[in-house]
């Protein structure tokens, strides 16, 4: 399996290509924008973009959707597909998707957004804007941030500390350099009240 890291522009975000190494049907992640250069990368792969995983519904991640349908007509699978001018699948959480021959798993941690998804491939998670290298995404208020928290604590810590983590923007990282040096889950891991803070009427 190859992945490859695609910069955009668009609000500096990333998009990340997933395919077999003889290429073939592949699965792009977050579309933030799609220009020549990625475009190049694909065909010279000689891949075929058969699958969106969409992490979020944020533009700055979606925007290059309708550019992309045109040219290869993927199924886009994301969590709120009632956001979208074209069908879209549902994706759930803890859901275990064989698409073209690559596993896919599906993490809900809402927080950043109701709808935000990790998609683990391998021993790598696309973590969106649910977290970043030295930091979580951002939130709109305290109970948001507590639910984010919990999740990432819960969900996402409790992993081998060898994953990596792409994230939706900035640099690459691992779950144990997050465990080490981002501030915001060190006092996560050692609090036991992130449950008490998140509104019941969300998490249930």
């Amino acid at each position: 399996m190859k992945v490859f890291f695609h910069f955009s522009l668009n609000e500096f975000s990333n998009t990340f290509l997933v395919g077999p190494e003889d290429g073939g049907d592949a699965i792009l992640i977050d579309p933030g924008k799609i220009d020549l250069e990625l475009i190049d990368r694909i065909e010279k792969n000689r891949f075929s973009i058969a699958h969106v995983l969409i992490t979020h519904r944020h533009e700055t991640h979606t925007k290059g959707l309708g550019t992309l349908m045109k040219i290869y007509n993927p199924k886009v699978y994301a969590g709120s597909p009632g956001v979208f001018d074209f069908p879209v699948i549902q994706v759930n959480d803890r859901s275990i998707m064989d698409l073209s021959g690559i596993t896919v798993e599906s993490i809900q941690i809402p927080g950043h957004t109701l709808d935000s998804f990790v998609y683990k491939i391998g021993n790598v998670l696309f973590t969106g804007d649910v977290l970043f290298a030295g930091r979580i995404g951002k939130t709109s208020g305290v109970l948001e941030k507590a639910l984010l928290l919990r999740g990432i604590k819960n969900r996402l810590l409790t992993l081998d500390e060898r994953f990596l983590i792409f994230p939706g923007h900035g640099t690459i990282s691992a779950i144990k350099i997050e465990k080490l040096f981002n501030q915001e889950l060190i006092d996560a891991m050692s609090s036991d009240d992130l449950a008490q803070l998140s509104h019941p009427s969300v998490i249930t």
